[in-house]
C-alpha cells in the first residue's frame, strides 16, 4: 500500500478550488481506501484527533445520526485519525458508525500532513473538514482550533452547494 503525496508542503491546507491531494489508507476493516477511486462521488473528509475522545465522539455521532444528509448529496464520509485500524474498528463498532474510519497511523499522520492538519507537536490530527466534489476539487474547508467542535450547519451549507452526480 502506498500513501501517494501530491502536496509537498505539509503545512499548507488545500484551499477551495484546489485538487484534493490523493491518498490511500486502510479503513477499520483493513481494506484500502484510495481517494481518487471515489471520483464521480462527493467526499467529506473529517479529520479528528483521536478515537474515543469526547468531542470527536460527539462530532462523529452527529454525522452518524444525520447520515441521510450526506447520502442525499451522494457524499461518502471518511473519518480520519492517527489511530490504528484496530482502534478505528473498535471505535466504529462501539459507536455504530457505518461510514469508514481511516487509519493515518503509519507513516504517522502522513495524510493529515498532506492536508495541513497534522499537529506535529502533539502527534494528532486537528479538526479539519474537507468537502470534495465528484471531480476531486475541494469545495469547502474548515479547520477548528483544539478543543472546539465543528458546527454541523457547515456541513449542511457545503453539501447544499454540491451537484449530485
Amino acid at each position: 500500500m502506498t500513501q501517494a503525496a501530491t502536496v509537498v508542503d505539509i503545512d499548507a491546507v488545500p484551499a477551495v478550488g484546489d485538487l484534493a491531494p490523493d491518498f490511500e489508507l486502510l479503513n477499520q476493516f483493513g481494506e484500502p481506501v484510495k481517494l481518487s477511486e471515489l471520483r464521480g462521488r462527493n467526499v467529506v473528509l473529517v479529520f479528528f484527533p483521536f478515537a474515543f475522545s469526547g468531542i470527536c465522539t460527539g462530532e462523529l455521532c452527529e454525522i452518524r445520526d444525520n447520515l441521510a444528509l450526506f447520502e442525499d448529496a451522494d457524499a461518502v464520509v471518511l473519518g480520519i485519525s492517527v489511530d490504528s485500524k484496530f482502534a478505528q474498528r473498535a471505535y466504529a463498532e462501539k459507536e455504530g458508525y457505518s461510514f469508514d474510519l481511516l487509519a493515518d497511523f503509519w507513516p504517522h499522520g502522513a495524510v493529515a500532513g498532506q492536508y495541513g492538519v497534522l499537529d506535529a507537536e502533539s502527534g494528532m490530527a486537528k479538526r479539519g473538514t474537507f468537502v470534495i466534489d465528484a471531480d476531486g476539487v475541494v469545495r469547502y474547508v474548515v479547520v477548528n482550533p483544539r478543543g472546539q467542535a465543528r458546527d454541523f450547519t457547515g456541513y449542511r451549507a457545503a453539501l447544499a452547494g454540491l451537484g449530485r452526480s
